[in-house]
């Protein structure tokens, strides 16, 4: 008995062992469709913010190229009146050199001479004047060329670097996008939702003006899918799908929810008509209103444009083009 009681202590003991030295094995549950709508939902929410970054970015380097070239334009005609100066300047030097100021004052004062005292001493003022006109305009010219190229050369360098943050935040959304297709597969068995008709939508309110032009190109987007920097017409983001209604309505506005907001007049909730904007918490998502407390938006990545009530998230403010 005293050697059973000893092996199977022994045995107790290796166990005991196997299972400290064993690596740690965590059970881990698939999480539920429920679970994976959760995730979905927050993880759509921060894309959308970077998109919409994405987005404002892209308009600020547009907004700097078109800086570029104008600078650029006046920098040439500056350039010539400058050379212009500088030959003046020049040609003054030279002359001065040659006569020397003392003898042409020397001459104009002469006794001799033709004029009275107060014409030559009115003609000498005269081309000291203009001398100093001449070095006065030089020296200005001078000045803007500076200037507009100092100017020129700070749009040119924030435009690098912002192409270069563009560059990285494109690589993000596109890693996060694929992140996010691959839980919605697993929730809902797709990665994006089949296109839809955009007849689900209804018929579009009887709006005048160009607030119905708007109205009608969104109730015409319904359906089709979301396209982060997109503004159609095969697909959209939340920005490019208001900025495409209102284009049709022949009513320009940037591709940023954030420059949209900045673009359009504050109105308060009871002021809201159909064609106004909706802006929602952070200035990361916009949508178009169609009235009846309904909004015509581009969700977020893996779905389609659809109407939908407008209370979806925290609402900034609203906006009339």
């Amino acid at each position: 008995m005293s050697s059973l009681r000893m092996l199977l202590r022994s045995l107790a003991v290796a166990s005991l062992s196997a299972a400290l030295l064993a690596p740690a094995q965590v059970a881990r549950a698939e999480p539920t469709p429920a679970e994976l709508t959760k995730q979905i939902e927050k993880s759509s929410t921060e894309l959308e913010r970077i998109v919409e970054s994405y987005n404002k970015l892209n308009e600020d380097i547009k907004a700097n190229k078109a800086t570029a070239a104008t600078l650029e334009a006046r920098i040439g005609p500056l350039q010539e009146q400058a050379e212009r100066s500088r030959a003046e300047v020049g040609v003054l030097a030279a002359t001065a050199y040659k006569t020397g100021g003392m003898r042409t004052a020397a001459a104009l004062l002469d006794p001799g001479g033709q004029a009275t005292l107060p014409e030559r001493l009115g003609t000498l003022d005269q081309l000291t004047r203009q001398r100093q006109r001449t070095l006065s305009s030089f020296t200005a010219d001078q000045q803007r060329l500076i200037d507009q190229k100092t100017r020129l050369d700070a749009t040119l360098a924030r435009e690098a670097a912002q192409a270069k943050q563009l560059k990285s935040a494109k690589t993000r959304i596109e890693g996060d996008l694929a992140d996010l297709y691959e839980m919605r597969r697993r929730a809902y068995g797709r990665a994006t939702e089949a296109p839809g008709n955009a007849g689900s939508a209804g018929k579009p309110p009887a709006v005048s003006g160009d607030a119905g032009k708007a109205v009608r190109y969104a109730y015409g987007a319904v359906g089709k899918p979301y396209g982060y920097a997109q503004d159609g017409p095969g697909s959209y983001d939340c920005s490019g799908l208001t900025l495409a209604a209102w284009r049709a309505a022949g009513k320009s506005l940037p591709h940023s929810a954030a420059r949209q907001w900045n673009a359009t007049t504050r109105i308060s909730r009871s002021q809201l008509q159909p064609g106004d904007l909706v802006f929602y918490s952070g200035l990361g998502h916009v949508a178009l209103y169609v009235g009846n407390g309904q909004i015509i938006d581009a969700p977020s990545a893996g779905r389609n444009v659809s109407k939908r009530g407008m209370n979806i998230m925290s609402i900034a403010g609203y906006g009339r083009v």
